[in-house]
């Protein structure tokens, strides 16, 4: 957990801030927005991406909590502020990192129905569930809390790093409709995630001693791949991970889904299923399992200068034995965040022109609002977020 805890930290801290690429859906002018609808309209005859520079994007942020709620300055005691801030908490909380590093991003237009698109980009997409009933304990310990019960099903965690190699075709079936689709294969340099997390621990009353803590029900599982070598040892050169991106780390394939459907000539609808897919896990794979019960009174300790008895260790052995972890190297399969994205959007205003693909010109409004609509399927709950946009064209 220690070299986890590591790997996360240094990704959330030393990470850029840049334009958040689902901003850029239905703008059909940048070829980028092709990666959150292959369906959206375009006018290009080809487009070449320049690597990193025409398509880096981050997002990363959290929910309830504010880094002014631990650290404004304000006279108040930082134990205090903790204590609020875990009290605002709920297990639906969350932090969250995607970083998109384009590569390659390239574009052609086979006819005038038809246009092919295709690239490489890597990935870091992360996601963090605050544990409150953990995070409580350790803060507050188990004294004030007699009776209940704390639950382990909040722990909840995932973190890939990956590189996507993708080809798309935008198909204009008419002059209302337009449908698009793109494979992908993924290639998964780190993963790491432990989802599906149950278990209690309840402090009550004891009879032989002054409490008695019981650990009930707990199945706990951790996987990983990618973070360890053959010899046990975490893997620390980035150049390796680097590497894995490029279609040899563990493989997996998905595809997006798009349409594009103009209800009448100034109300378009759009909509499209982003990451279907999934990866195989197999190489460089360590996986932990803790599964059972365990009850703790303590110990009745009698002096005997004579006894080299070790109760601690009695106790240790006890646990091992009783809530044991297991350890393995077995496959596994990770899905891909699925994301949806709809949008409506109403143009009006001066009609004006743009130049086309084939040299003729292609009629447009000066003026559009709209909204979009964003969901991405995440291990615990489903985020959501609602955008409206006004456009206009000078």
């Amino acid at each position: 957990m220690k070299n986890i805890l590591v790997v996360v930290v240094f990704v959330i801290t030393t990470t850029i801030f840049s334009q958040n690429k689902q901003v850029l859906y239905d703008f059909g002018e940048l070829p980028q927005s092709l990666l959150l609808n292959p369906a959206l309209e375009n006018t290009h005859k080809l487009h070449v991406g320049i690597p990193i520079l025409s398509g880096f994007s981050t997002q990363i942020g959290s929910s309830e909590v504010l880094l002014t709620d631990l650290f404004a300055v304000d006279n108040q005691n930082i134990n205090d502020k903790i204590s609020q801030v875990l009290h605002t908490l709920t297990s639906d909380d969350f932090m969250m990192i995607n970083t998109q590093v384009e590569l390659l991003n390239i574009g052609y237009r086979l006819n005038e129905k038809t246009y092919l698109s295709a690239g490489f980009y890597q990935e870091i997409d992360a996601i963090g569930y605050f544990p409150k009933d953990v995070l409580v304990l350790f803060t507050e310990g188990n004294d004030a809390f007699l009776n209940r019960s704390f639950s382990a099903s909040q722990i909840g965690y995932k973190f890939d790093v990956l590189g996507v190699l993708h080809a798309g075709i935008t198909k204009k079936i008419d002059e209302k409709l337009t449908l698009g689709g793109r494979f992908k294969i993924y290639s998964a340099a780190l993963n790491l995630e432990s989802t599906n997390n149950r278990g209690t621990f309840t402090t009550v009353q004891g009879t032989n001693n002054i409490y008695t803590h019981y650990i009930s029900n707990v199945k706990m599982e951790q996987r990983s791949s990618g973070l360890f070598d053959t010899n046990n040892e975490m893997i620390e050169d980035p150049n390796e991970y680097i590497q894995r991106t490029f279609l040899s780390g563990n493989l997996g394939i998905g595809f997006d889904l798009g349409i594009t459907y103009h209800i009448h000539k100034q109300l378009q609808f759009s909509a499209s299923l982003i990451d279907i897919g999934f990866i195989n896990h197999k190489k460089k794979v360590k996986n932990y399992k803790e599964e059972g019960s365990f009850v703790y009174e303590g110990f009745e300790y009698e002096f005997d200068q004579n006894s080299n008895r070790d109760f601690w260790r009695e106790i240790n052995d006890r646990f091992n034995e009783e809530l044991p972890t297991v350890e393995n190297e077995n496959s596994y399969i990770s899905w891909r965040p699925t994301k949806i994205n709809m949008a409506l959007k109403y143009s009006f205003g001066e009609k004006r022109s743009e130049i086309c693909y084939d040299n003729s010109y292609q009629d447009f409004y000066s003026d559009a609002v709209g909204a979009e609509l964003f969901s991405v399927f995440r291990p615990l709950s489903t985020n959501v977020a609602l955008t409206a946009f006004y456009q206009k064209s000078f």
